[in-house]
Formats: C-alpha cells, structure tokens, sequence
C-alpha cells in the first residue's frame, strides 16, 4: 500500500473515462436551474397584478409556461445523461474488478470480492449520477440568485450573505467523520462478505463438528458490528441535514419577516430608493428557498461523496497489494516443447534449488507444510512471479511475455475442487475442444459423471455438491487431462482421501503420464510420492534425487 502521508484516492480517479459526459449534464442542470430567476420574476408579475386587481398579462403567462417547459426539458436530458454515464462508469469498475481479480496472484476469498463487486461498487452509482451536477449548482444558483435579491433589496442579500457560507463550513467538518465511518463501514461489509462465503463452503464440517452456536454467535457480533457503523454514517447524514435545515429555515424566515414588515410599512431600512414592491417581494420570497436547495442537494451527495472515495480507497489498496499473475491470462499458442530449468529462484523467504527437469519427467515434491511446495507449483505455472532468480523453459525464460503461451500447454490441479456455475462439460472443456470420454476414462471418473442426475449437464455448485471429495478431484483431474497438456501440476491431489479413493486419482495420474503429459505434484503421500521418478525434498536442507525404483528419465539435479 501507498505510504500513510500520501494522498488517499478521489472517486472521481473512478470515473475518468465519463468525466466529459457528466460534466455536460451538469451544465445542463445548472442552466435549468438558472431558469427560475425569469421565471420567478414572472410568476411574481402576474401573483401582484392579482393582488393589485389587475388581470396578468398574457405575454407573462405564456413565458412562464414556456420557461417551465424548458426547464423540465433541460432537467430531463440532464438527468438521462448522468444516470447513462453512471450505469457505464459502475459497469466499467465491475468489469475492472473482476479482470483484476482473475489476474491476481491469489483471488481474494470470495465473499470479499462479491461484496465489493454488489453492494459496494454500487455505492458509485449516486455519486456519479449527482454529484457534479450538484456541486456546479451549489456553486453557480446561489451566487446568481444571491446577486438578484442584492438587486432587488439589499438587506436580503446581507440575510443570504450570512446564513449561506454557515453552511458549506459544516458541511466540510462533518464529511471529515462521514469520510471515516464510511470506510470503516465498508471494511466490515467487505468482513462479512467474506465470513458468509467461508462459513457457507464448511457448513457440512460445521455442522458435524457441532460448531453451530459458534458460528451463530460469530454471525451475531459481525452483523452487529456492521449495524453499528451504519448507524454511525446514518447518524452523521441526519447531523448535517439537522445543520443545513436549521440555517435555511432560518434565513428563509428572516426574508419573509423583512418582506412583510417592510410592505407593512414596519420597517423603512434595508432596501433601495424606490422602496420595495409587492412583486419585488413575491420574487424574494420565491428566490429564498431556491437560495438553499443547492446546498440541500449538495449535502445530500456529500455522504456519497464520501462512500465513493472510500470505495474509491479500498479498489486502489486492492490493486496496489496484491501480486499479478504473470502475463495477461489470455489465450495463446502453447510454447514448444522443453524442460524446466529453475536457477536462484527465491519467493517470500524461501529459496529453492537449482533444478533440472526434462520434458515429460515424473516429480514428487515433498517436505513439511509450509516449506514452499504449492508456491513452487505456482512459479512454474507462471501464476506468480519469483522475488530472485529465473524459470527458463525450453531455454526461453518465463516472463510476461512468455506466460500466457507457457501455461497454454499446462494442466492444472489445485487441491481444493472449485467449479463454475455451468454444466459439468462446460466445467471440464472451460472453452477448449477436446475429448470428455477420453479425459473422463482417464480420469478414472466415466461413472461419476453416469451417476449425475443429468449427466455432463448437470450443475455442480461451487465446490462440488452432489459428488463426494475424491469424484470432485477426479473431475478436476479429467478438466486438466482435457487439453492435452504436455505438463500437469497437482497440488496434493490425493490430501484427505481414503486409500482407495486415493489410489485411483493416483492410477489417473499416471494414466495422462502414460499420454505424454509430465507430472509435476506437490504431495505429503508417500505412495503417490513413490510412482513419481524423481522426489524434491524441500524441508531441511533440500535432498534430490530419483528413487532407486525408478527411472529419472534423464533427469540432472544440482
């Protein structure tokens, strides 16, 4: 993250691309806002020529109906353009999150990254749709209007000249602690957000565990959290209304007293020669009210204001913590064929050997949790990117450039199951070509999918319902058998399975290997360790070797 003495993100940063349009559809509003001088000025005409026994003029009454109309239409195409250019913007930011996400690394959980992508990007929404608008009109119908009632009395203008500015300078001290609790607010949303997803993926354990009461009660003090800071942003907005409320009646009431005193003839200071009209009155009384909505409207979007940087914050703290996946995770050509070479390779703390491995070989990885065996498994996916050193492949090095065409040619076993909302083909081709049957009979898993209530289109959810732990991983085994791959790495495949369940991820396994695909799998099972060729040990003082039953196919350790 950025130091504490930098400046922390605006929303508008958020809304670059619209800027243009939202700018225009605050001019526009602005220019309909300053329509109701002329048409103040003759709805008072025509209410004092009653007044006076007079008829209105015509003239008077068709301008004010033709102003009237003007101005609805101008309210309406500034509206249309903001709301638009809203829908884009917090579109645009939902698409940005997501890419970003699928680049990382490692995603955030996600219940965190729904919760941002839900309710809290469309916090941006009112604050993109209004806020400019607002702000030039806060600035520009005051200052008018302010100019007008000078014009026509200038103790109304000294009214509004002192109960006007009261408001912005409360305004700013108290968006000072909307800014905080909004973000706090956010922070929590974004806990519990993530909380759910976690509780929801282990409710079986949980509830076997009998950890219920726990889990309720964990429930209970995270939403009570968050109702407290909502109460906190909700208690700030009602502050600021009560202060802006309480100077705006006040001047208001000030202007009505001083037109009504002075066509009383009460009082006999405050206006220019000529004294005060009844129209000039009416104009007065119509202007004051209109003097104060800007700022109404302006504090309403200040605590949106406040959402969208805190929004605005948390996007750039995300993109700004997170490692990226090396390349741009977009489809490629797979690289040619070669081996892997692994020369001073480095990754938080841990330091690697330099390695040797030929296209096609067989590797166990063994050592202790912790010792760095599925961040290995992902540096030589290209899925992070090594803090020192270089993998080279085929002779050409792994980098941004080369990434993407690398894992072309890769499958991919993580070791817990994950599906996507879609068919369990759809699951397993992820948008390649490629032959089910073969991949499933490899997978040793044809009867898993003919177990399925609709076979290949049933829907799994996301971590597998309606198949058991060791059918999920064979799936994911037949997912990354699917392409082809020249190299499959698996991280603890067989972790947690019961020795025949075990045994045939293990006998799929070899069967790819039997195909032509290289395995590479990070592992604490000694017997799937045994089929490998070749075993790195990398806990305490690395040791690599082949096993003495087993053919290293050539394979050169360092």
């Amino acid at each position: 993250m950025t130091q504490q003495s930098a400046r922390p993100p605006g929303a508008m940063a958020l809304l670059a691309p619209e800027t243009g349009a939202l700018r225009r559809a605050a001019r526009i509003s602005a220019l309909s806002g300053l329509l109701w001088i002329p048409q103040a000025w003759l709805a008072a005409s025509a209410i004092a020529a009653l007044i006076h026994g007079v008829m209105p003029q015509t003239l008077h009454l068709l301008g004010f109906l033709a102003l009237a109309a003007l101005r609805a239409g101008l309210s309406f195409r500034a509206e249309g353009q903001a709301q638009t250019a809203a829908r884009v913007a917090v579109g645009r930011l939902r698409h940005d999150i997501l890419r970003h996400e699928t680049s990382r690394a490692r995603p955030a959980p996600a219940g965190q990254v729904a919760s941002l992508l839900s309710e809290q990007a469309e916090m941006l929404q009112p604050y993109a749709a209004r806020y400019l608008s607002a702000r030039l009109r806060a600035v520009v119908l005051p200052l008018a209007i302010w100019l007008v009632s000078l014009w026509v009395a200038w103790a109304a203008g000294l009214i509004l000249l002192v109960t006007g500015p009261a408001i912005p300078v409360f305004m700013a001290l108290i968006g000072q602690a909307a800014g905080r609790a909004s973000r706090a607010q956010l922070q929590q949303m974004g806990t519990m957000g993530a909380l759910l997803a976690d509780r929801a993926a282990a409710l079986a354990d949980i509830r076997l565990l009998g950890a219920g009461g726990r889990l309720i009660a964990g429930f209970t003090r995270s939403a009570d959290e968050l109702r407290r800071r909502t109460m906190r942003v909700l208690s700030i907005a009602f502050l600021s209304s009560a202060v802006l409320e309480l100077f705006a009646s006040l001047g208001i009431a000030l202007v009505a007293v001083f037109c009504g005193f002075t066509l009383l003839g009460q009082i006999g200071m405050g206006t220019w020669p000529g004294g005060l009209s009844a129209q000039g009155a009416l104009f007065l009384l119509l202007m004051a009210p209109e003097f104060y909505q800007p700022m109404r409207d302006f504090a309403a979007v200040w605590h949106d204001r406040a959402a969208a940087d805190a929004l605005a914050q948390a996007w750039a703290e995300r993109q700004q913590d997170q490692a990226a996946m090396i390349g741009a995770g977009a489809a490629a050509t797979p690289l040619p064929q070669g081996g892997i070479t692994l020369r001073g390779l480095s990754r938080n703390g841990i330091v690697y050997p330099d390695i040797d491995l030929p296209e096609g070989v067989t590797v166990a990885l063994t050592g202790p949790s912790g010792a760095g065996k599925t961040t290995l498994l992902r540096l030589i996916a290209g899925l992070e990117a090594p803090d020192t050193g270089q993998i080279i492949i085929g002779g050409q090095v792994l980098d941004r450039d080369s990434a993407d065409a690398w894992r072309a040619g890769l499958g991919w076993m993580a070791q817990a199951p994950h599906f996507v909302d879609a068919s369990v083909a759809e699951n397993l081709r992820m948008g390649r070509p490629g032959d089910i049957d073969g991949a499933l009979q490899q997978a040793v898993a044809q009867h898993i999918v003919a177990g399925l209530p609709s076979g290949l289109d049933t829907r799994l959810g996301e971590n597998g319902a309606g198949v058991s732990g060791g059918e999920a991983r064979r799936l994911m085994l037949a997912r990354a058998i699917l392409g082809r791959p020249r190299l499959i790495l698996a991280d603890e495949p067989t972790a947690d399975l019961d020795d025949r369940t075990a045994d045939l991820v293990t006998q799929g396994l070899m069967a790819a290997h039997r195909g032509g695909a290289g395995l590479i799998v990070a592992t604490h099972d000694p017997a799937l360790a045994a089929r490998m060729a070749l075993r790195i040990d990398l806990g305490g003082g690395p040791s690599i070797g082949p096993h003495d039953d087993a053919d290293p196919k050539g394979a050169r350790h360092d």
